[in-house]
């Protein structure tokens, strides 16, 4: 931790000595801060892995599979967030963005929702049930033209709710 501490002390001082001296912005000087921070705890991070990859190397190769197999699972449970499932963002968090840097959650939780492309190509959020759940056949007898007319409006009503229904997954 005193090591975080002292990373981010020494890249906030060059970073801040960069913005005077150079004249860059700000923002510049920010992103590249928070890139710079960003990369000394991944590399941090990944160490760990590192060293048990250099040890499974010279370990019976048995033996080395499962410590490897160990070892990233460890590493994905400790600091790692996977949301290619979906997930919610609490609290101001950094992600790379195109050639930057985005932040999302500093205004409150916001949501990670995966996309799906549809039958008709287009990409979007999936609702439960998928993307749709085939043909609906719907037989109407009356005796004759007339009574349908008087029942056309009731038998409308009953097939959208129907469709409400099966929309919402019900």
């Amino acid at each position: 931790m005193q090591r975080t501490a002292g990373d981010f002390s020494r890249v906030l001082n060059a970073g801040l000595r960069t913005a005077v001296v150079s004249g860059k912005s700000l923002d510049s000087v920010m992103k590249s801060m928070v890139l710079s921070l960003s990369s000394r705890t991944l590399s941090s991070a990944l160490a760990p892995l590192t060293n048990l990859a250099g040890s499974a190397v010279s370990s019976l190769l048995g033996s080395a599979a499962s410590s490897v197999a160990s070892g990233v699972s460890g590493l994905f449970s400790s600091g790692v967030s996977l949301f290619a499932d979906g997930g919610v963002v609490s609290s101001p968090t950094f992600f790379g963005h195109g050639s930057g840097l985005g932040l999302m959650g500093e205004a409150g939780a916001e949501a990670i929702l995966p996309l799906q492309r549809g039958v008709d190509g287009r990409l979007g959020v999936a609702g439960p049930g998928g993307n749709g759940g085939g043909t609906v056949v719907v037989n109407v007898t009356t005796p004759d033209a007339p009574s349908f007319r008087r029942s056309e409006a009731q038998v409308s009503a009953m097939v959208a709710r129907a469709v409400g229904r099966g929309r919402r997954g019900l």
